[in-house]
């Protein structure tokens, strides 16, 4: 694993044993294909009763992260900042790697003729890798509020319903978020909204719910009594919130899937995935030509 060292740092004991408890998680991670950000990290480390669930943890985290990565002990590629992405505009080295390019990136309309059209929100940008993974996979519609939904956003989803319900598609939204204030309150919001353009989709909210708070035992965090919204939450769910960054991404990715095959016709998906292979092979005969 690429891991490179900026300076020669003396590093405590008890903050080498933590590195060690750290490079363990993410190798697991790295190994099943995953990158994780800061975050997702610190609930691994939380839900293996390796550190108490406290900000001052997460903090202290952080910075044994960033001295392990300055340090050249752990591994930089392993996490991800996914808020702070760099543009650089596409170019190729010449017409076969264009050609090649346009091969691995070759899929056609994979909804094409469903029944149902399917976009997943997810309430924070932190599990949008994870969440992409999937929906790149069905060639669905991948929505980060990161908060609540600005105008702008809701007029462009009521924009591509509307097109939907055009072709008689039934509109389903796969909605993720925190099991807090905001987070529950955000399903309203989008729905009341969406219903003011006139669009009533389906709304099911996937993540993070009850049930799998208590499955997978997430580690809790006391509510914000800040929030405008916390009476309401308080008096029906009690002083404690939960965020979804703590579920496993395997676990993630597997409810968003799980919830995608429900709605979808496998073999009408299927036929197009193959057209797809054979339009790439007759694709890759063109470089041969060259």
């Amino acid at each position: 694993m690429p891991k490179q060292q900026f300076k020669n740092m003396n590093l405590h004991k008890k903050t080498l044993i933590m590195i060690d408890k750290i490079n363990t998680v993410i190798e697991e991670y790295i190994n099943e294909g995953y990158v994780l950000t800061l975050r997702q990290l610190y609930y691994q480390l939380v839900s293996r009763n390796i550190i108490p669930n406290e900000p001052t943890e997460y903090n202290r985290i952080c910075n044994i992260v960033k001295d392990g990565r300055i340090a050249g002990v752990i591994d930089w590629s392993a996490i991800e900042d996914r808020t702070r992405i760099p543009f650089l505009l596409y170019y190729v080295n010449g017409i076969s790697d264009a050609i090649n390019d346009t091969i691995e990136q070759y899929r056609l309309n994979r909804q094409e003729g469903q029944h149902n059209y399917i976009e997943v929100f997810i309430e924070k940008d932190a599990i949008s890798g994870i969440a992409k993974r999937i929906t790149s996979k069905y060639h669905i519609h991948l929505i980060t509020n990161r908060g609540y939904s600005s105008t702008t956003a809701v007029y462009d989803v009521y924009n591509r319903f509307s097109k939907a319900e055009a072709r008689n598609q039934c509109c389903h939204i796969l909605y993720l978020g925190d099991h807090d204030p905001s987070g529950l309150d955000m399903l309203r919001d989008l729905s009341e909204r969406l219903h003011e353009f006139g669009v009533f989709p389906k709304i099911h909210p996937i993540a993070l719910t009850k049930t799998q708070i208590n499955k997978y035992n997430l580690p809790p965090n006391p509510t914000k009594k800040a929030d405008p919204r916390s009476t309401k939450y308080i008096e029906e769910h009690g002083q404690t919130c939960w965020e979804v960054d703590a579920l496993r991404p395997d676990i993630l990715e597997d409810i968003i899937d799980t919830s995608i095959k429900k709605l979808i016709d496998h073999d009408l998906f299927n036929s197009i995935i193959q057209k797809e292979t054979l339009d790439k092979a007759k694709l890759a005969t063109i470089i041969n030509k060259i």
